[in-house]
């Protein structure tokens, strides 16, 4: 009963809900008594020919005024018990959405996308059961069971105390199995985040099985994954399985007891039929708590593993977080690289050493370099996607460190090499940085980046709804909607971060040659394979394996014998092959 005690906060915080909800239940419980007693009585008067025809008729009288009050009291504890479950459920769903979006990018390079989504669904589910049913079991198992033992012993305790002897047995045997069920459970729910992880990788790899032909070998993984989970999932329910059978028996042992001995006592006239009878009913009422007891463990065992689950989430600590001193400015000004060393975490080979640069406020940076040279480590450095143990990053007269998280990131607008477009209108997803712009700021910013035209001839224009991750669009029109994206901030530093791979040489130049004259007096970094896209920016490094092997200018570098030099030449080539030989 440890996960009552976990969600005692929720308890307390629901307290009204939760107490007017138990004190109905328990009105409910009392009433529930009258009947079984009302018919012990009309028997008696029967066996003893005092029955009248107007007795009758009130005694059918106030069955009817139970039957009407307990509709109504059932309807109203359910209502504030169980929807007091819900809002358990939205609660803690919020709280792991807010804990997702403030971890950093390492959290979910450690994590799969299918575990989460298992916490955020399955695992919340158990818990909610077990605040709203597990809650109910526990209350009216104990109340019930209670104020129903209590009726019984008042009519004959000899009886009672006989019947009851197998009661022990059943509450061993449900400890036991609760145990079993919380080992099967945990595993299930594993097993279950497996399975979304792979369904989701699937969905999203749609394009790439199909294109290989290996839509049938991936139905195979699937199948191969939807087994692994049936099968823990069965022994989940072997488990669950063995409550009822066993509670069903031990009900009817007592049912055995109480009709074999107080057959005994009616002889011997210590007990009137009537008697045994409301005794009989009572029991079937005492069915119900002992059900519930069995259904408690259940549910109790699933949701204290499942909460285990959540808590364990969150509680890890985000790595990247404001200082208690943050600077609340957005920052302005040259950016200064001072890097000794950066590696990532649980990496033993250095991403970047050496990096020593200072870009004046209103510059065009570029970095080129061989594929993993530290390209795109040297760009999330600024954003503090990871923090740096040796060195610095200075933004103005401030190192980054030192300034409040949300505000260096509206400074800098990021558009990385995997662009990511919501399942939204072009219109929306354009928008997304900031709802409140006008139209005209954002079809402005569509012209800039070069994807106006294109969107015009669209059947709904901006409102064409583009599909998850943008799939009914091309890699360039992805590219080009992501920059005009990060455009309509208007950030004071802009890095493009290899994102005009997609586009032709001649798109690439028309968006490098808008952003010169619209973002005059705001820094621009980009990074980029084809060596055109950076050639007129004021500095340009080289880096190769985590160091600065060359900078310059492109006139610089192309004075100087080295990877520039040879690189650049190569890919003048290869466009003049293009160009017919040109």
């Amino acid at each position: 009963m440890k996960i009552f005690l976990e969600l005692m906060w929720y308890f307390k915080q629901e307290r009204k809900a939760y107490f007017i909800g138990m004190l109905l239940l328990f009105v409910v419980g009392m009433i529930q008594l009258i009947p079984p007693k009302i018919i012990g009585w009309v028997i008696d008067e029967m066996t003893t020919n005092v029955l009248t025809g107007k007795g009758l008729a009130g005694w059918i009288a106030l069955l009817l005024a139970a039957a009407l009050a307990m509709y109504g009291l059932r309807f109203t504890w359910r209502f504030l018990i169980f929807g007091s479950a819900i809002k358990l459920a939205k609660q803690i769903r919020s709280r792991l959405f807010k804990h997702f979006t403030n971890m950093p990018i390492s959290f979910y390079q450690r994590k799969r996308t299918g575990d989460l989504m298992a916490h955020a669904t399955n695992d919340i589910s158990a818990v909610q059961q077990t605040a709203g049913l597990g809650v109910l079991c526990l209350f009216d198992s104990l109340s019930q069971g209670i104020i129903v033992m209590i009726m019984m012993l008042s009519i004959h305790w000899k009886l009672t105390l006989l019947t009851l002897l197998p009661l022990p047995i059943m509450a061993i045997l449900t400890k036991f199995y609760g145990t079993m069920l919380f080992k099967s459970f945990h595993v299930a729910q594993e097993a279950f985040s497996d399975l979304n992880d792979k369904t989701q990788e699937s969905m999203n790899g749609i394009k790439v099985i199909k294109s290989f032909g290996q839509e049938e070998e991936d139905i195979r993984a699937f199948v191969k994954q939807t087994e692994v989970v049936l099968k823990k999932n069965y022994r989940v329910a072997k488990v669950d399985s063995l409550f009822d059978p066993t509670i069903s028996m031990i009900a009817g042992l007592c049912f055995i007891i109480l009709l074999s001995f107080g057959g005994y006592f009616v002889v011997q006239e210590s007990l009137t039929i009537g008697e045994l009878i409301a005794l009989s009913a009572y029991l079937s009422l005492l069915i119900w708590p002992m059900l519930a007891f069995g259904f408690l463990f259940s549910i109790v065992e699933r949701g204290r593993a499942s909460y285990k689950r959540i808590t364990t989430l969150l509680a890890e600590k985000a790595e990247i977080v404001d200082r208690d001193d943050a600077n609340d400015e957005e920052p302005s000004g040259n950016l200064v690289y001072d890097i000794e060393q950066f590696s990532y975490p649980n990496e033993t080979v250095p991403a970047l050493k050496d990096i020593h640069f200072s870009v004046n406020k209103g510059e065009t940076l570029g970095v080129v370099g061989k594929t993993g040279a530290g390209k795109t480590t040297l760009l999330k450095l600024l954003i503090r996607e990871f923090d740096l143990d040796q060195g610095k990053i200075l933004f103005g007269s401030h190192n980054i460190v030192d300034y409040k998280i949300k505000n260096l990131r509206a400074a800098v607008s990021y558009v990385p090499q995997d662009n990511f477009l919501f399942s939204a209108t072009i219109y929306n997803n354009i928008a997304f940085a900031d709802v409140t712009q006008e139209e005209a700021n954002v079809r402005q910013a569509a012209k800039l980046a070069h994807i106006d035209e294109d969107i015009a001839k669209l059947p709904e224009g901006y409102e064409t709804v583009v599909g998850e991750r943008g799939v009914s669009l091309s890699g360039g029109q992805k590219q080009r909607i992501a920059i005009a994206r990060s455009l309509l901030l208007n950030a004071e530093v802009l890095i493009l971060d290899d994102c005009l791979s997609a586009v032709d040489a001649k798109t690439e130049e028309i968006i490098l040659k808008n952003l010169k004259e619209t973002r005059a007096g705001k820094t621009t970094i980009i990074t980029a394979h084809r060596l055109s896209a950076i050639k007129h920016a004021q500095q340009i490094l080289v880096l190769d394996q985590g160091e600065i092997v060359q900078s310059g200018t492109h006139e610089q570098l192309m004075a100087e014998d080295g990877w520039y030099k040879e690189m650049y030449l190569h890919q003048q080539l290869e466009e003049a092959v293009e160009r017919g030989g040109e």
